[in-house]
């Protein structure tokens, strides 16, 4: 439950974040914009500040991803605390989750890690989806 997950990471329950966590449990790779307007279809009149404070609280706690396709504007999803990549499509910009890249390129371990210590690796797969494949559209250039 929402509720729950708030709690057990040390928020207080709001409506609005509850209203944002369903928000994006139903839309995963959500935009802000797509929050928002579930949030209000759901809760009535709340501001777009009021959202990206819930979005960015969320995403803090570790509830959320936020994830920045070059080009596109910032998504949230629920699926956190792995190493999972994504593919978008470069005309539509469709998301895709991508289970931990395998095999060896793109290469995941750094050369030289700068005294780093690495947790997670991002790779963007870019490409046509299907849909988009099928109807002849081109990406830009």
């Amino acid at each position: 439950m929402p509720e729950d997950l708030l709690r057990g990471v040390g928020l207080r329950v709001t409506s609005a974040r509850v209203a944002a966590l369903h928000a994006v449990g139903e839309n995963q790779h959500a935009t802000a914009d797509d929050v928002l307007s579930s949030v209000r279809a759901e809760l009535g009149t709340v501001s777009v500040q009021a959202v990206y404070d819930v979005l960015h609280a969320l995403t803090d706690a570790g509830l959320l991803r936020r994830i920045e396709p070059a080009g596109h504007p910032a998504r949230y999803e629920r699926r956190t605390g792995d190493n999972h990549h994504h593919i978008v499509c470069r005309v539509c910009g469709t998301i895709g989750d991508v289970d931990c890249t395998v095999g060896h390129a793109p290469c995941l371990t750094p050369s030289d890690d700068h005294g780093f210590v690495v947790e997670t690796a991002e790779v963007t797969y870019w490409g046509l989806c299907p849909a988009c494949r099928a109807s002849g559209a081109a990406p830009s250039t």
